[in-house]
């Protein structure tokens, strides 16, 4: 029975025996002994009991479970003596009649708590104070003189103990630039002095120290890069070393002083394979150079993507692409605008870009097989749709140096038999982009598609068929008609993508077509000028520039397009000449080459010509960059010309006998002096339209007629040499008098003229 009873207890738990009471004892008191009517008996007065109420339960809940162990004791005195070996806490307990007393003393202890914590509030905040106080007692102002010690110290002999303070004041001082405070650093830096020379004296001395407490050799092959992992003091120093990359991380990404960005870029440089070690911090720190590379000044982006090409170089697996696609990214977004400002950084972008692409091939025709295949889809969209939207979305200045970027990485890296196949759909998105709206109002569009079609055919050696789209521009512009307007200022076709209708009617838009025109022929022709068939690739060209020729009769258009016929014609008899003298078949293609490549190296008459030509148009383009002024771009003051009327009224009072009054004799006769209103004042500016008409006669008719031009010159010699219209002499006012013709046909200038 006693097992029975120990078996049936063990089931239970104690606050389950205590929650049950004797109740649950009676039950199964009666369920394992039947025999013992007694039991019975005493559990059938407990059954017919009825539960008794809450507060009687509250009420003698401890006493009655008292007295149910006291006649357990007698009843059962076997079970009794198992609860005293194995539970004592059982049967003894505090006797107390009141419930409600124990359930007070042992529920009110948290809500005691609690109000000791509500009653005493302002305690509490003062405690809080105080612990904050305590914690800002605890740190350390870091001071000049902690600076020059570490300092001293860890040229001497650098430590690890060292290391992480100087490691915790670094800390401390970068927490500053994004105004926190020292948080858990052991140190607070206040001063704006002490600032720079704890950033100073880490960016110059943290890292020879660590290569030194790691034991690590300077390696001056940069292809062989020495991990700090392979350090056996690593793992002692490692957590130091992550909280230092992190805060110059940090210090870069708050940074706007350009001197000071490329300081700290140097240092990161230099930590490139601590960072290489620890891939979060590393992830971080391409995140600030790729934003330094895009947006920084120029020492800035150079730094940056020296950084990012060394991590490259040693972890291309782990950080190669996602850098090339960002960096891509961050290329179409730089090139949404396009200015003389702008310009050198976006070369510059093009040429680190494609220096990164140059690292993996097998990467390289990954990224440029999806990004060409996605401008060819824009062309197509184009094509198809035909609406102002889909023009626009080819038609702007992301697709044109998108356009231009391939053509520079596929000339850069031939040859190479992995890119090779990308040359073609290439080429044929840039003349579907021609093709697209071929008008007048996207010249300079096709004009930057033309060069960017012949830095491709003459890096890769492959023909492309560039001077038909610029002898087309020949053949639909009418170069004789006169111009419209007059323009101020020159337009810059380098920085245009297309023309607006009072363009197109300036004369300053045919004139700058004639030197785009010139310029990229020449150059165009420049890559061809060793081929063994430049005669025939010069035909065409030849044939319609004589056309044009006969045509025009502007003197100032007429001139540059002869001047390149003759250089074009020269360079087509210097290549007959001299491929009359070999003994070779067209067949055999090495001899070709070879032939080919001893022209280039003895030179021809088209390539000296360019090099001189080059010399002189690299000057006008680093005067453009440089921002100096044009004297177009100026806002000259108009001349007056004093010494004129001085001289007037001089003649006037020497003269005075030959005129009755005093009135202005041009006045009075109503000539007109050229570049003077009739009937104005010398100080008044005159007619703005017969002012108008008279520039645009004199230009225009110049232009229309060479010996009308050359008149013309000889008027503008004779005003230079004189500076100013020369005032009438004595016996020219006598004549002037007296109705002489010839001093009327010298001064004025009419209509009929």
């Amino acid at each position: 029975m006693a097992s029975k009873q120990k078996r049936k207890l063990e089931d239970l738990s104690v606050d389950e025996f205590l929650l049950s009471g004797f109740d649950s004892e009676g039950d199964g008191a009666d369920d394992s002994e039947e025999e013992v009517p007694k039991k019975n008996n005493l559990n059938k007065t407990s059954k017919k009991k009825e539960p008794p109420n809450k507060s009687e339960k509250k009420k003698g809940k401890a006493s009655e479970h008292k007295e149910q162990l006291s006649r357990l004791k007698n009843k059962d005195p076997e079970f009794y003596k198992f609860l005293q070996d194995n539970d004592q806490t059982l049967l003894n307990f505090e006797d107390s009649d009141s419930s409600e007393d124990e359930d007070e003393k042992k529920y009110h202890k948290l809500p005691s708590k609690l109000e000791e914590a509500s009653s005493g509030d302002e305690d509490g905040d003062d405690d809080q104070k105080g612990s904050k106080n305590s914690k800002n007692d605890n740190t350390i102002k870091v001071t000049d003189k902690m600076v020059a010690e570490w300092k001293a110290a860890l040229k001497q002999e650098p430590s690890q103990r060292l290391f992480r303070e100087v490691t915790q004041a670094f800390k401390a001082a970068v927490a500053t630039t994004k105004g926190e405070g020292a948080g858990q650093c052991r140190y607070k830096v206040a001063d704006s002095s002490v600032f720079n020379a704890l950033v100073l004296f880490c960016i110059k001395d943290i890292h020879p120290a660590l290569q030194k407490m790691l034991t690590l050799k300077v390696n001056e092959d940069e292809k062989k890069l020495v991990l700090p992992s392979s350090s056996p003091k690593w793992q002692k120093i490692q957590i130091d070393i992550k909280m230092y990359v992190s805060g110059v991380v940090q210090l870069l990404s708050c940074l706007t002083e350009s001197t000071v960005i490329s300081a700290v870029l140097r240092h990161a440089n230099q930590l490139i394979p601590y960072y290489l070690c620890l891939p979060k911090q590393c992830r971080h720190l391409i995140k600030q150079l790729l934003k330094q590379w895009s947006t920084g000044e120029e020492t800035s982006r150079v730094l940056a993507f020296l950084a990012l090409n060394k991590i490259c170089r040693h972890k291309q697996d782990a950080y190669l692409n996602s850098i090339l696609k960002r960096m891509y990214i961050a290329y179409v977004q730089n090139c949404k605008f396009t200015s003389p400002n702008v310009l050198p950084m976006i070369n510059f972008m093009q040429r680190s870009l494609t220096e990164m692409y140059a690292l993996d091939t097998q990467a390289t025709y990954q990224h440029a097989f999806i990004y060409i295949r996605q401008l060819a889809i824009h062309l197509r969209n184009a094509m198809t749709m035909k609406k102002k939207e889909t023009y626009q979305s080819v038609y702007n200045w992301q697709f044109i140096h998108c356009l231009y970027l391939w053509c520079r990485v596929l000339s850069t890296l031939y040859p190479s038999d992995v890119l090779q196949p990308l040359i073609y759909p290439l080429c044929q998105v840039i003349l579907g982009t021609i093709k697209l709206v071929p008008t007048a109002k996207y010249y300079p569009l096709r004009m930057h598609c033309c060069r960017a079609l012949t830095l491709l055919s003459s890096s890769t050696n492959t023909f492309v068929p560039v001077v038909p789209f610029l002898l087309e521009i020949f053949q639909q512009v009418d170069f004789n008609k006169k111009p419209s307007r007059m323009s101020k200022k020159p337009i810059n076709f380098a920085v245009i993508l297309k023309l607006g209708k009072v363009n197109l009617m300036e004369k300053a838009y045919k004139d700058g077509l004639i030197d785009q025109l010139y310029d990229i022929m020449l150059e165009y022709f420049y890559t061809q000028h060793n081929s063994i068939g430049f005669p025939e690739i010069a035909l065409p060209t030849i044939i319609q520039l004589k056309a044009f020729l006969k045509e025009c009769k502007v003197a100032n258009y007429s001139k540059p397009v002869r001047q390149l016929l003759e250089k074009v014609q020269e360079n087509s008899s210097y290549i007959t000449s001299q491929r009359q003298k070999v003994a070779f078949g067209v067949a055999d293609t090495a001899a070709v080459v070879e032939w080919e490549k001893q022209v280039h190296e003895e030179g021809t008459p088209l390539s000296r010509y360019y090099s001189q030509w080059k010399k002189l148009r690299e000057k006008e383009i680093q005067l453009e960059i440089s921002g100096k002024e044009r004297m177009e771009d100026l806002n000259l003051p108009e001349i007056k010309r004093r010494k004129i009327q001085e001289k007037k009224e001089e003649d006037k009072k020497e003269f005075k006998d030959l005129f009755d009054s005093d009135s202005d004799s041009e006045r009075d006769s109503g000539f007109k002096i050229k570049g003077k209103k009739s009937g104005g004042s010398d100080d008044d500016d005159g007619d703005d339209e017969e002012l108008e008409d008279l520039s645009d006669m004199s230009d225009d008719e110049g232009l229309e007629d060479d010996s009308g031009a050359e008149d013309d010159e000889e008027e503008e010699e004779d005003e230079q040499a004189s500076g100013a219209p020369q005032p009438l002499s004595s016996d020219a006012l006598i004549k002037l008098a007296e109705g002489g013709e010839d001093v009327v046909e010298d001064l004025e200038l009419s209509d009929d003229d």
